[in-house]
């Protein structure tokens, strides 16, 4: 799939999202909501001022691509309803276009696997998930929208995220009992996206990835 709408462009893995696909020739259409403090510049890049809360500030771009990638995200703990509004009316946009293949970014941290350690049991229960639990209620809605919808969706749970540089050293630990904190830089997050764009055996399913 060579050409990529991407919401969030503007975080950390968004913008090495797009780096990466331009890097690999794909024609990427970031819907950003200040584009003035977005640097990027390349010729197969277009830059639209938008908000995903406000559709027709992008709703003519969904035709014109083969894949949607959400990095949606916020900068501090508070209520929202970001992420369930936005990918509503994300799904409703494609649903109605071309446009059928969708990965979206959401938490690790909303469920916690079986037989985890007692550590991570009790970290991700009494605090990660009490203290982040405005923004983690709005991802579960978000997550169940995307289940419902009918388009060929992947939903990325990320764990921990670091600056560090790209690796390729990330796996699959969907359901893998944590031991200890799963991280991943922002960089493999936004490799893994990439490189499973066109994965049929993600499709339709929920995913975690770390080191």
């Amino acid at each position: 799939m060579k050409k990529i709408l991407v919401f969030g462009g503007s975080g950390g893995t968004g913008k090495h999202f797009i780096e990466q696909a331009l890097n690999a020739g794909c024609t990427v259409t970031a819907i950003i909501r200040n584009p003035y403090d977005f640097t990027m510049v390349h010729q197969n890049l277009k830059v639209i001022k938008g908000d995903v809360l406000i559709p027709k500030t992008y709703e003519k771009e969904f035709d014109e691509h083969e894949a949607v990638v959400s990095c949606l995200g916020i900068p501090k703990i508070q209520q929202t309803t970001l992420y369930s509004s936005g990918i509503r009316n994300i799904v409703n946009m494609m649903e109605k276009s071309n446009s059928k293949r969708l990965i979206c970014i959401s938490s690790g941290a909303l469920d916690i696997p079986p037989n985890s350690s007692f550590i991570m049991t009790f970290l991700l229960r009494n605090v990660l998930q009490k203290l982040y639990k405005p923004i983690y209620s709005d991802m579960r809605m978000m997550e169940g929208i995307i289940k419902m919808s009918g388009l060929d969706w992947t939903i990325v749970r990320a764990p921990k995220l670091t600056n560090g540089k790209a690796t390729g050293q990330y796996r699959n630990i969907t359901g893998l009992p944590l031991g200890g904190i799963p991280k991943i830089s922002r960089a493999d997050l936004a490799a893994f996206i990439f490189t499973h764009i066109i994965d049929r055996g993600t499709f339709k399913s929920t995913v975690d990835v770390a080191y």
